[in-house]
């Protein structure tokens, strides 16, 4: 609809009302507020209004303003620990000359909301210049009190590189993506550098659009602690009960927890197994003069199971050469030998873990670095100097963990 038929009927404009669920608590914790016009009977989203850049900013304030004023009138009745997530353009925030945003604020504080149940939703693009600007006023308002969430991440990755200057408390990750094959395997990898970004600077994960059960489970899976999206609530005019989808909740993350922990026995299982038949190849092949000698018998032994063999010492030098599987035949590349790995994420966490313990680790999924294909690596412990890797496919995997 037209941008004018907004403005010259506010009245019609009015607040619409996302719950936001809880990992920790199975209830409500907050709501994110959407702007709504009444015409007629029908209930239109605006949201299209307040991205729109050919719209005067001054306007778009004055709309965001009176679904704001509107939503609070009704947030008085709310429960005195319930989040309120407030969304702002910011192009729109850094222009609001006037501290209205603020003085709106200001006015409910008095009124019994409290500044630090605000979450502020910050959206649309920036130039670094912008990005510097930003990160002052948000400095601004953290000192009211107020929480900083980014959103849309997932579909704008973008984003990424404003996440470490801006340092938001909650980082909102939009599951959209999960919705294709095509894209869920990168939007993984984004996720796990998000989250380890997430833990560095202390911020929570809420992931938003969760419209079936695997999507809820992956944002579970993935250190989500807030959850938003259809297959929960869709938003509504009026505030819900807490714990209207407690027990839900408690029943679907209890089968969660049942199949991460049938998960996790299964790969415990499959690294004993794998550490038995690396002790045996061993005891049975002491006489080998050479590592290139030993995996060639190794190899043998992995054929179904593994595509690559290598030995490195405690400094991450390789000391064999890669056995390497192509169409089923075992290739020998040499010109990884003296090659190190000890850059590689977790590389030496491992050798301490495997030397103190005297066990062998099987790492978490990941894309190995030249086929791009999932896969698991096992590591082994020869003895005090040297480590045995065999990387695992995917479709080994997935063929064979019994979950």
């Amino acid at each position: 609809m037209d941008a004018l038929d907004i403005l010259t009927d506010l009245d019609n404009v009015f607040p619409y009302f996302q719950a936001i669920f809880s990992a920790d608590e199975h209830r409500i914790i907050g709501y994110e507020v959407f702007g709504r016009y009444r015409s007629g009977l029908d209930v239109i989203s605006i949201g299209y209004f307040f991205e729109d850049q050919q719209i005067p900013e001054e306007y778009r304030l004055l709309v965001d303003n009176t679904v704001l004023k509107k939503a609070l009138d009704q947030a008085l009745s709310l429960d005195k620990d319930i989040l309120l997530f407030i969304n702002r353009n910011a192009t729109v925030l850094l222009n609001d000359e006037d501290e209205s945003f603020l003085n709106i604020l200001h006015v409910y504080e008095k009124l019994g909301i409290d500044l630090n149940r605000y979450v502020l939703e910050i959206s649309g693009g920036l130039n670094l210049g912008e990005v510097d600007r930003l990160d002052n006023l948000l400095n601004y308002y953290r000192t009211y009190g107020i929480k900083i969430a980014m959103d849309k991440i997932g579909d704008e990755s973008g984003q990424l590189d404003r996440i470490g200057q801006l340092a938001p408390e909650i980082i909102k990750v939009d599951l959209k993506a999960l919705r294709s094959t095509e894209t869920s395997r990168s939007f993984q990898d984004v996720l796990f550098t998000l989250s380890m970004l997430a833990r560095k600077i202390g911020a929570t994960l809420l992931f938003e659009n969760i419209e079936m059960v695997h999507q809820l489970q992956f944002a579970w899976r993935n250190g989500g602690r807030y959850y938003q999206g259809y297959y929960l609530q869709k938003p509504t005019e009026q505030f819900l009960d807490r714990s209207i989808l407690k027990e839900r909740l408690k029943t679907e993350i209890h089968e969660f927890i049942i199949y991460e922990k049938k998960k996790l026995s299964s790969l415990m299982d499959m690294r004993n197994a794998l550490q038995l038949k690396i002790q045996n190849v061993l005891v049975k092949n002491k006489k080998l003069d050479s590592y290139d000698d030993w995996l060639t018998v190794l190899s043998k032994e992995f054929q179904e199971m593994a595509f690559r063999l290598y030995v490195c010492d405690g400094e991450g030098f390789q000391k064999s050469a890669n056995f390497f599987k192509h169409n089923q035949n075992w290739i020998l590349q040499k010109e990884y030998i003296n090659k190190n790995w000890s850059w590689r994420p977790f590389f030496l966490e491992n050798i301490i873990y495997m030397l103190k313990e005297q066990k062998g680790i099987l790492s978490d999924l990941y894309s190995d670095i030249e086929t791009g294909e999932q896969i698991r690596t096992f590591s082994y412990l020869l003895n005090e100097h040297d480590f045995l890797f065999v990387d695992i496919s995917h479709d080994y995997l997935y063929d064979h963990l019994k979950f």
